[in-house]
C-alpha cells in the first residue's frame, strides 16, 4: 500500500513538473517573439529588413511616416520620429506614463506640449513632434538618438538608438519606397464598414497626407485615390493596408499586385488597372 502511494505521489509530482516545464517554454516563446497565434504580430513590413507589428503599432507608425511627409520632413526626421515612438511607448498611443506624460511620444502636460486630451490625438502629437525636431540646429548630422534626446530629454538618451534599424525600415516602407512592402492580416471585426469606412479612409488620407478631397473617390465599399507616380501609390497603398483593421478593408490594388485581408499578404494579380490609381476595397455594412 505505501509503495501503490509513492508511486501516486511520484506520478503526480512528475506531471506538475511537465505542467510547469510546458508553461515555462510557453512564456519564453512569446517573450522571444516567436509567432504563436496568440503572440499579436499582424503586421510585417519588409524592406532591405524585417519588422513585425502589430495592427495598432503599424496604424500609429503610418501616421507618424504620413504626417512627417505631408509636413516636407526628410526620411532623416521620420526615422527619428519612429525610433522615438518605438522606446517612448511601443507605438502606441498610452493613456499614461511616467508623471504626466501621454500618448505616442509621452509628452508631458506640464512641459507645455499641450493638454492631454491633445497629446492623445496620434496627429496632434506627431505634429508637436516634428515641429521640436525642426527648432533644432543640425539635427540632421545627429545620430537617431541624439536627435531624439534633444526633443524628448529623456533620462535614457541612449536608449532611441536600438530602434534606428526598425525605424528605417519602416520609414522605407511607409514612404513608398519598395512595392507590397507592408502586409497585414485583420480579422473581420472593424470598427468601421461600408461608407463610413471608406468615407474615414478619404478623411485619414487628407489628414495624414494632406491629400486633396477630390483625390480620393469614396464610395459604398470602394475607395480608389488618384496618384502621379509609383512611389506616391505605394505610399497610400501601404498607408490603407496600415489602416485596414479598424476599417475593414479587404483589398487593396496598384501596379499589379493585390492584398487581401483573406491571405495577409500581396500577390500579382491579373484584369485591367489604372497605373495611377490605387483601390481600396471595404467590408459591406450589412
Amino acid at each position: 500500500m505505501q509503495v501503490r502511494t509513492r508511486a501516486v505521489v511520484a506520478t503526480g509530482i512528475v506531471l506538475a513538473l511537465v505542467a510547469v516545464v510546458g508553461l515555462f517554454v510557453t512564456f519564453r516563446h512569446i517573450a522571444d517573439g516567436i509567432r504563436l497565434p496568440f503572440a499579436g504580430r499582424s503586421c510585417t513590413v519588409q524592406a532591405d529588413g524585417e519588422v513585425e507589428l502589430d495592427a495598432g503599432q503599424m496604424a500609429n507608425a503610418a501616421t507618424i511616416a504620413a504626417i512627417g511627409a505631408q509636413r516636407g520632413m526628410p526620411e532623416r526626421a521620420v526615422v527619428v520620429a519612429l525610433a522615438t515612438a518605438y522606446q517612448e511607448s511601443g507605438l502606441r498611443n498610452l493613456a499614461g506614463g511616467d508623471r504626466d506624460s501621454v500618448g505616442l511620444f509621452q509628452q508631458r502636460p506640464s512641459q507645455g506640449w499641450g493638454s492631454p486630451a491633445e497629446i492623445r490625438d496620434p496627429r496632434y502629437a506627431t505634429n508637436t513632434f516634428y515641429a521640436a525636431l525642426a527648432k533644432v540646429r543640425d539635427w540632421e548630422e545627429m545620430r537617431v538618438t541624439d536627435a531624439a534626446q534633444t526633443v524628448q530629454r529623456s533620462a535614457f538618451p541612449e536608449a532611441y538608438q536600438k530602434w534606428a534599424d526598425e525605424s528605417e525600415v519602416l520609414s522605407r516602407a511607409l514612404l513608398g519606397q519598395a512595392s507590397g512592402a507592408v502586409a497585414c492580416a485583420v480579422n473581420d471585426d472593424p470598427q468601421h464598414r461600408g461608407a463610413a469606412a471608406t468615407a474615414a479612409l478619404a478623411q485619414g488620407l487628407t489628414l495624414d497626407w494632406g491629400l486633396a478631397p477630390d483625390a480620393a473617390a469614396a464610395g459604398p465599399t470602394r475607395l480608389t485615390v488618384t496618384v502621379d507616380d509609383e512611389q506616391g501609390g505605394w505610399r497610400y497603398a501601404h498607408w490603407l493596408v496600415s489602416h485596414a483593421q479598424d476599417n475593414g478593408v479587404q483589398q487593396v490594388h496598384f501596379q499589379g499586385l493585390r492584398w487581401t485581408a483573406e491571405e495577409g499578404a500581396w500577390a500579382p494579380t491579373t484584369g485591367k488597372q489604372s497605373p495611377t490609381q490605387v483601390v481600396a476595397e471595404v467590408l459591406d455594412a450589412s
